[in-house]
Parts: C-alpha cells; sequence; structure tokens
C-alpha cells in the first residue's frame, strides 16, 4: 500500500482530499504546519484574534485533529515558525519596502508546502505528498482545476517539475459545492467552515495596522499625474498598489481616482481620474525569477497578471539574462512585484515569472517601480 503524507489545514479542502485519498486505497498521514507564532513575531496591531481564549491556528489543529480522529488517520505536527520568516515573510516586507505589490501565498507553496513540508513528508517515508489545491496534475504536469473560481494554478505556477514529483491534488476534478458534500455525508466538523483568507498562514488582519508591527509609516504626499498637483496625503506607499481606488481618503475629485504609480525616492504616490486609463494601461512588462516547466520555447500562449484576472493572448521574447519580455495588447494594471503566470490553450500552467518592469510603446513607465 503506498504511503501518502497530506497536509491538513483543519479547513474543509484538505479534509475532503484526505477523503478521497482513504477512498483511493492509500495508506494516509496527515501533517499539520504551524508557521506563524504571532506572539514571538510581534503580531500586535492589527491582530483580531489577540485576547481570544484559543488563536485561530490553534483552533485549525483542532479542528484537523477532530477530522483525522474521524477518518481514523494518524496526525502529526511540525514547525516551520523561522522558515516562514525566513524565507515569506522576510519577501514580503522587501518587497513592500520597494513599493512593489508582493504575494507571499506564492513564495509560502515554493518554500514551505512543496519544500519543508516534502522534506518532513519523506522523514515519514512517503510516497507521495498531497494538499487541498484546487488544481489537477497529468503526467507531472499542471493544468487548471475543473472548479475556474477556485483553480489555484496561479498560486503553484513557481514550482518546478522536480516539486511537482510524487505530488497529489484530490480534489482538482472538483468544485467546491461537491467538496462540502462530501464533507457533509461524513459529517466533518470542517464542512461548513469558512474559506481562510488573508496572508497565507497568518490569516486575517487589519492590513494597515499589521503592518506598522514591523514597517514604519513614512507620510507623504498625493499628486494628481494629470495636474502634478498635491491633491492628499498617503500613510506610506506600501498600502496602495496599482488600480487601487478604494481607501485614497480624497476629497474634491470630480471622477473615480486611481493609484497609478508610485516615486520610490521622493515617496510620492501618483493618482489619476479623468484619464486614468491611460496611466494604467501597458502593453508588454519585463519578468524575471523565471520557472518554466516545459523544453519548448513558446513564443505565444496565454497569461494571467493577478488571481482571478482574464488570461490575455501573449507573445514571449526570450532574452539572454534569464528575462522574458512579455507583449500584449493594452492591460490595466499590470503590476510590478505581481506574479505573471503562463498557460497554453488547454489550461497547462507551464510556468511564472515576476512582474520587474511594466512598459508601454517599449518605454519603461516612469512612474511604476
Amino acid at each position: 500500500m503506498k504511503k501518502v503524507v497530506i497536509g491538513m489545514s483543519g479547513g474543509v479542502d484538505s479534509s475532503v482530499a484526505a477523503i478521497l485519498l482513504k477512498n483511493q486505497g492509500y495508506d494516509v498521514i496527515a501533517l499539520f504546519m504551524r508557521n506563524w507564532d504571532s506572539l514571538l513575531n510581534n503580531d500586535i496591531n492589527g491582530n483580531p484574534t489577540l485576547n481570544e481564549e484559543i488563536c485561530t491556528q490553534e483552533q485549525d489543529y483542532n479542528d484537523a485533529k477532530k477530522v483525522c480522529e474521524k477518518l481514523n488517520i494518524p496526525l502529526y505536527r511540525v514547525d516551520f515558525t523561522k522558515e516562514y520568516w525566513d524565507n515569506v515573510f522576510t519577501y514580503f516586507l522587501d518587497e513592500l519596502k520597494k513599493g512593489r505589490t508582493p504575494n507571499p501565498d506564492v513564495m509560502c507553496n515554493k518554500y514551505i508546502k512543496f519544500d519543508y513540508f516534502i522534506r518532513e513528508a519523506k522523514k515519514l517515508n512517503a510516497d507521495y505528498v498531497a494538499t487541498g489545491h484546487y488544481a489537477i496534475l497529468k503526467n507531472g504536469l499542471l493544468y487548471k482545476a475543473v472548479d475556474s473560481n477556485k483553480d489555484q494554478t496561479y498560486f503553484l505556477a513557481q514550482l518546478t517539475s522536480k516539486q511537482l514529483e510524487n505530488v497529489l491534488f484530490p480534489i482538482g476534478e472538483l468544485n467546491k459545492e461537491q467538496v462540502r458534500k462530501i464533507a457533509l455525508e461524513y459529517d466533518l466538523i470542517t464542512a461548513k467552515k469558512k474559506d481562510s483568507t488573508g496572508i497565507c498562514f497568518i490569516g486575517e488582519r487589519n492590513f494597515k495596522q499589521f503592518l506598522t508591527n514591523y514597517l514604519p509609516n513614512m507620510k507623504g504626499d498625493i499628486i494628481d499625474i494629470e495636474t502634478n498637483e498635491k491633491v492628499g496625503e498617503h500613510i506610506g506607499l506600501m498600502y496602495y498598489t496599482i488600480g487601487q481606488r478604494r481607501g485614497l481618503n480624497i476629497g474634491g475629485m470630480e471622477n473615480r481616482t486611481f493609484v497609478v504609480g508610485k516615486d520610490l525616492k521622493n515617496n510620492i504616490l501618483y493618482v489619476a481620474s479623468k484619464n486614468a486609463n491611460e496611466y494604467l494601461t501597458s502593453n508588454s512588462c519585463l519578468i524575471d525569477n523565471i520557472v518554466l516547466n516545459t523544453n519548448e520555447k513558446i513564443t505565444s500562449c496565454y497569461a494571467k497578471f493577478r488571481y482571478r484576472s482574464k488570461d490575455v493572448k501573449v507573445s514571449l521574447e526570450y532574452l539572454d539574462n534569464n528575462e522574458i519580455l512579455v507583449r500584449y495588447n493594452g492591460v490595466k494594471s499590470v503590476t510590478p512585484g505581481q506574479l505573471c503566470v503562463f498557460y497554453k490553450e488547454d489550461g497547462q500552467c507551464f510556468g511564472s515569472g515576476i512582474i520587474k518592469e511594466v512598459r508601454k510603446d517599449d518605454k519603461k513607465l516612469w512612474y511604476l517601480l
């Protein structure tokens, strides 16, 4: 009997993944990851659960324990608090300091769930590892999940072929409704549990308050890029992302106002209203930190520039310094620091890179970092 170690999060997706694996005849072992310590990590400001009797992470562990007891699956616990801080959270803070928009969930998969977790699973003599991600693996290749609304290949696109070896995604062929139905049939405590939100393994936080635990607020001017006039004051460039229009606290603007750029050196946040689309729209971007799981030199495919954004037809130009120039027809709010994920027409996700530079007509947009 083949042994599978599944990442058990205390949520409904991993719970049902464990059921499916058992029903398929695997010897299933569950492993719960503890990746965040609020007290050790000074997670004070913006933490809504700080004064609760039991923290969210501990409640998740208790839920995972109850599921495993019901399914007769052994549950182990491992602490990756230091590894998460060193590989995920430090990256997150460093990117924010650069004025970019990072995606910690991507790095959590790359360094924690499909690196340190796999190492731990091997100690338990695992033949396979499994998670509750909505994705499909066929012959070692990553494909979009059946449930397009829940598909998580965007967050898995920095994984190498090596990391995807001997990995199982049991719920990739199901939609969320089916997953919850199975959990209800087995009367699991997680059946109606709300999906986790917020930063990977940290959870829901008041983002602005949360960041004050780690980065100082650097107030500065908000400048209308069209008139070059000061229209307000920002509370720190790290709190804003390109295309954002809510939470700007700007009065007196006739039209809806959007964040269109940042000047890190002078601590300026640029906004536009009347002609915002002109500043938000680009037609190429430069990406680095590239992972490609194909031997083909694909020059035409589809790309996703943000999670849940529409797939866009793109062309790829491979540069000498392990960078790719991605060309496309006008797309709004392509943002440095975010992931550009590549797909074939059949839904295969064959790689990704991090957006380094955004361009229009082959010129870098000076107001975008």
